[in-house]
């Protein structure tokens, strides 16, 4: 009966491992130059995205507190250059999950649009507020 119990958990275990070491994620796993390149933008836009979002939330959805940005949490959909080849004006597009900044909860899901062109100079070109999550309770 022993034999039996452990032959199924050792079976079971390698099971659950298999199928969480076989899950792909469309999170990258090794640090490259266009990953360095993404991280670097996202950190000298994240002023801007978070005044902008402040001025959205606050105090409209968010009373207690303004939401922050966590660098890492942003999700590129496009870039783009508004003119053609080698022309430094640059579009970026991107969903962001703005959290509470302390338990790093998430508050809502915002599209946004950036300009950024020579100066450098950085413009909000549009912003979509996609969804708002209830915050939970204290």
């Amino acid at each position: 009966m022993k034999r039996i119990l452990l032959v199924f958990t050792l079976s079971l275990v390698l099971i659950i491992s298999f199928q969480t070491t076989t899950v792909s994620s469309s999170e990258p796993t090794q640090d490259s130059n266009q990953l360095r390149l993404q991280d670097m933008l996202m950190l000298m836009l994240t002023p801007y995205i978070e005044k902008d979002l402040n001025s959205y939330y606050y105090p409209k959805i968010l009373k207690d507190f303004s939401p922050h940005v966590t660098p890492w949490k942003i999700e590129v959909i496009e870039t783009r250059r508004v003119n053609s080849f080698r022309r430094f004006i640059l579009q970026i597009t991107f969903e962001i999950e703005p959290t509470d900044g302390g338990q790093w909860i998430p508050v809502g899901k915002d599209r946004m649009t950036y300009e950024v062109s020579f100066g450098p100079e950085v413009k909000l070109i549009n912003h979509t507020h996609l969804k708002t999550y209830k915050y939970p309770p204290e």
